[in-house]
Order: structure tokens, then C-alpha cells, then sequence
């Protein structure tokens, strides 16, 4: 288990590495709409998504990468706070 799963509680898990691109970047996207602003979300994959990294910035989402022992990525990714 990594350091993400024992530190951080993910309300949804998405394991995506048996998938091809761009599925893991819809699936992600349309989770991401229903996640509320207290939720997280687990993105497994078997490669770095860099374009997913720019979408969650544009889209006002934080993110925290871990690529674990066995080489998978996992993602967490949360609301940013919206400013004052």
C-alpha cells in the first residue's frame, strides 16, 4: 500500500491502468464533476498522465503524485479552495 492510501482517505477510486487514452482522462473528468468540495479522488495508472496535470490546474483542482514501488502512479486529487 503507498504512502497516499495510508496518509490520505480518497472518497472515489478510479483504478485505471488496463486502459487506453484517452478513457483514464474522461473517466477522471466526469468523476471530478461529482465529487463535493470536502472529497478526493484516487487515480491509479500505469504511466504519468502529464496532460491530465495542466487540465486539473485550468479546472481548479490540487493534486498530489506518487509513483509507488511496483511503478504505478497514483493520484490524488481535491478542490481547491475557491479564493476569499
Amino acid at each position: 500500500m503507498s504512502q497516499i492510501e495510508h496518509g490520505k482517505k480518497a472518497d472515489k477510486v478510479i483504478d485505471a491502468r488496463g486502459l487506453e487514452p484517452p478513457e483514464p482522462f474522461v473517466l477522471t473528468m466526469e468523476a471530478l464533476d461529482t465529487i463535493g468540495p470536502d472529497e478526493k479522488l484516487l487515480l491509479i495508472l500505469a504511466r504519468e498522465p502529464h496532460p491530465l496535470y495542466r487540465a486539473l490546474q485550468i479546472n481548479g483542482f490540487a493534486y498530489q503524485t506518487e509513483r509507488t514501488p511496483q511503478g504505478t502512479i497514483e493520484i490524488l486529487i481535491w478542490r481547491n479552495p475557491p479564493p476569499p
